[in-house]
């Protein structure tokens, strides 16, 4: 028993002194590390280009390859960044460029001077290659479209909207290639789906924007619905027929002189709704040899109605010589 107490004892302190050998290694390294990460290293790196402040008009053609291969010297923690990071260096198409025919021109001169902007205080820029850069460019068309709205809403019983849907704004700009933009002609909504609607509708909609789209730029990705949801009900006015187009020194006769015409509308709008806001005619011309009755039609009515239906379907008539 007192023997195996010995053993475990010795074996607890060696088992200390290997963590404590692995302990000050992992701090020696750590140290290391710092230490190499404080001095300062010389180093070329490949920076992408950030192009900013293009203008609207002009689309930059065939640029991918456009890259610079910047020296720069600085301590090894700035470096770090520049290795987990893709490296870029941002050029402003308002500032940095010249225009020259078909061509942005970019030097390196212009580099040197944002260096403190571009890199920071503590990085040292010391080469740039290529000296000069040259972005070809194409005019862009801007072009206005309309948004069309798809909507696939169902209102509660007696609940509608007395005003079309409001959307805002109701036409985007399209910005790009003329072969592009050329073939754009009105832009969708995503389907807006709602059922059992008795409250105003007030709904942020994504555009269906067409795929394959990156050489293109639109103004909005989204629109906003708007819709005053009001109480309706449905009323019936008794309303004059009237008969043009009537044979010529001949009399006329038809029945009835009146009919009656269905319609369904807002409570708020419901008393302003008269007679007079209708009219009904129909066309004697448009009759056969053989034919008996006339085809009303509906050719006025108010805005603030919808659904609206004649209660009749034929005007009997007889002609007398």
């Amino acid at each position: 028993m007192i023997k195996k107490i010995k053993s475990d004892i010795t074996a607890s302190i060696k088992n200390r002194k290997i963590n404590v050998f692995f302990l000050f290694l992992f701090f020696a390294f750590i140290i290391l590390i710092f230490t190499k990460l404080s001095k300062e290293y010389t180093n070329t790196v490949t920076f992408n280009i950030n192009k900013t402040n293009v203008p609207e008009e002009n689309i930059i053609l065939n640029d991918s390859n456009a890259v610079l291969n910047i020296t720069l010297k600085t301590h090894g923690f700035k470096w770090l960044t520049y290795y987990f990071c893709k490296p870029k260096i941002a050029i402003d198409f308002v500032k940095d460029v010249d225009k020259i025919d078909s061509t942005f021109v970019w030097s390196k001169s212009k580099a040197y001077l944002l260096a403190s902007t571009q890199f920071g205080k503590q990085v040292e820029l010391l080469n740039i290659s290529p000296d000069t850069l040259w972005f070809r460019f194409d005019e862009n068309l801007v072009k206005k479209v309309p948004v069309i709205l798809k909507t696939d809403i169902n209102f509660s019983q007696g609940f509608d909207i007395a005003e079309p849907y409001k959307i805002t704004p109701d036409s985007i700009q399209v910005i790009g290639p003329n072969v592009l933009v050329e073939q754009i002609y009105s832009v969708e909504t995503e389907l807006v789906e709602m059922n059992d609607v008795k409250s105003d509708i007030r709904k942020a909609i994504q555009l269906n924007l067409p795929k394959n789209s990156k050489d293109l730029k639109f103004s909005n990705k989204k629109v906003s619905l708007n819709a005053n949801v009001e109480k309706f009900t449905e009323g019936t006015l008794k309303v004059p027929v009237t008969v043009k187009n009537s044979p010529n020194n001949k009399t006329l006769k038809y029945f009835p002189k009146f009919v009656n015409v269905t319609y369904y509308t807002s409570l708020k709008n419901f008393k302003t709704i008269s007679p007079k806001d209708f009219k009904i005619e129909c066309d004697f011309s448009k009759t056969t040899s053989n034919q008996s009755f006339l085809l009303p039609e509906l050719t006025k009515f108010p805005a603030t109605v919808k659904r609206v239906k004649i209660n009749q379907q034929h005007i009997e008539f007889i002609i007398i010589k």
